[in-house]
C-alpha cells in the first residue's frame, strides 16, 4: 500500500491557506506527491473551472473591515463567503485585507467602482475570483462605505469570539481633540449595537414618516381613542418611531435617560454621517 508523503499538520496547514475542504485538500496533496504549493496550484485551478458552478450559492457569511486614514476619512467594507468556516480563515482575511486596502486607496465609494480598480494588473474583480478559487467558496464584495468629517471613529464587533468581525460601523463627527475622539468613539459602539437606520429624523422619507402617521392613527382608532386625544397619540407614536429610527433621537446606550444627540452637543460636537454594516443584513 502507498504510504501518503504528507502529515495531519500538512493538511491542516494546506486547508488554512485555502479554506478548501478536507477531502480536496487530501486529492490536491495525493496529486501533489505532498508538494505543499503544488497542491495548491491543483486546488486553485480545481476552484477556477468550478467558479461557475457557485454563481448561485448564497455568500452570506464573511466579515467587515474598516479603516480610518489620518483621523479623518473612513473606509469600510462587507465581504462575503459561504462559510464561516472560510470567513474565519487567514486566506479570507487576508483577501478582505487587500479589498480594504484597494478601497482606501482607490477612494472608491460603491462595490461597482471598486471592483473595477486595477490591483496587480488586473480588476479587483478578478484577483477576487481567482482568491475565490482557492477558497473553494462564492465570494462577494458587497458593498463599501466612505465617510469623511474632522473626527472619524472606526468601531468593529465581533458577535462571535471565533469569527472575525460580523458588525461595523463608522461614525464623523464635526470637532477635533480628546472630548470629540471620545465621543465619536461611544456613538461608534452605540451604533453597533442599536442599529440606527438614520442620522436624524429629517433624513427619514417622507413617505415613510407619512406611512408611520397613518398606521399610528388607524391603531388609535382601531383601539377606540378619542378623537380629541388621536394627534397627541399620533405625535406621540411618532416620537417613539423616530427613537427607534434615527440615531440622534435615540437613547444612549450608555446612559438611556439621555439622547444620543444630547451626548454629542454635550460634548460639543455634532454627529455629521455614519455607517453600519452587519454581515448578510
Amino acid at each position: 500500500m502507498h504510504m501518503a508523503n504528507y502529515t495531519a499538520a500538512d493538511i491542516k496547514a494546506l486547508r488554512e491557506r485555502t479554506g478548501a475542504g478536507m477531502m480536496d485538500v487530501k486529492k490536491a496533496l495525493d496529486e501533489a506527491n505532498g508538494d505543499a504549493d503544488k497542491a495548491m496550484e491543483i486546488i486553485r485551478v480545481k476552484g477556477l473551472k468550478g467558479a461557475t458552478k457557485r454563481e448561485g450559492r448564497s455568500a452570506a457569511e464573511g466579515l467587515v473591515a474598516a479603516k480610518v486614514v489620518d483621523g479623518t476619512v473612513g473606509v469600510m467594507v462587507e465581504i462575503n463567503c459561504e462559510t464561516d468556516f472560510v470567513a474565519k480563515s487567514d486566506k479570507f482575511i487576508a483577501l478582505a485585507d487587500k479589498v480594504l486596502e484597494t478601497a482606501v486607496a482607490s477612494g472608491a465609494a460603491d462595490a461597482e467602482s471598486l471592483l473595477a480598480t486595477d490591483v496587480e494588473g488586473k480588476s479587483l474583480a478578478d484577483y477576487v475570483t481567482e482568491e475565490a478559487a482557492t477558497l473553494g467558496e462564492k465570494v462577494v464584495v458587497r458593498r463599501v462605505a466612505r465617510i469623511e468629517g474632522a473626527t472619524v471613529d472606526a468601531y468593529l464587533h465581533k458577535t462571535s469570539k471565533d469569527l472575525p468581525a460580523q458588525v461595523g460601523v463608522l461614525l464623523a463627527v464635526d470637532g477635533s481633540g480628546e472630548a470629540a475622539t471620545t465621543v465619536a468613539h461611544d456613538v461608534a459602539v452605540h451604533t453597533a449595537a442599536m442599529a440606527p437606520t438614520y442620522l436624524s429624523r429629517d433624513e427619514v422619507p417622507a413617505e415613510t414618516v407619512e406611512n408611520e402617521r397613518r398606521v399610528a392613527d388607524e391603531t388609535a382608532r382601531a383601539e377606540g381613542k378619542p378623537e380629541a386625544a388621536l394627534t397627541k397619540i399620533v405625535e406621540g407614536r411618532l416620537t417613539g418611531y423616530f427613537k427607534e429610527v434615527a440615531l440622534l433621537d435615540q437613547s444612549f446606550a450608555k446612559d438611556a435617560k439621555k439622547s444620543v444627540g444630547k451626548v454629542l452637543e454635550e460634548a460639543g460636537v455634532n454627529a455629521t454621517a455614519f455607517a453600519r454594516f452587519r454581515v448578510g443584513a
